[in-house]
Parts: C-alpha cells; structure tokens; sequence
C-alpha cells in the first residue's frame, strides 16, 4: 500500500526525492502520513481537495481488497 501512495504522489510533485511517507499502525486501521515539499503540498491537496480526495479514495479502494481500513494525512 505504501507503494501506491508513494507513487502516486511522487508523480504529482516537483521534488519527488522529498516525499516521506510514514505508516503507522492502529487497532482497526492504519494511517499513512505523506510529508512533502512546502512548494509542493498545494499540488498535493489540489483545489478544493479533489486531489487528496482522489488519492484517499484510490488508497481505499486497493486496501478494501485486503479488508484493511486505512487513512490517509498529509503534512507539510
């Protein structure tokens, strides 16, 4: 899964080499932290969101095959 969201925002970026994604486990799900570039992050949310959105629902449709829960956050 890690995998899947490291490229995908890798792809949107400018700085691919800044991108850190960190997993961290939980009871019932997991939570993937992307961290980016500050000049980066506003072509990670895209406007309105509909680009975090887009990369939530893609992350949730991969981990639901799995029957995981997951989330997705992204820091600056």
């Amino acid at each position: 899964m890690e995998n899947l969201i490291s490229y995908l925002v890798k792809s949107l970026v400018d700085e691919p080499d800044l991108v850190n994604i960190t997993e961290v486990p939980q009871e019932e799900a997991t939570t993937y932290e992307v961290r980016v570039a500050p000049n980066d992050l506003g072509k990670v949310i895209g406007k309105q969101g509909r680009i975090a959105n887009a990369l939530r629902t893609v992350a949730k449709a991969a981990a639901k095959k799995d029957k995981r829960k997951i989330y997705v956050e992204i820091i600056a």
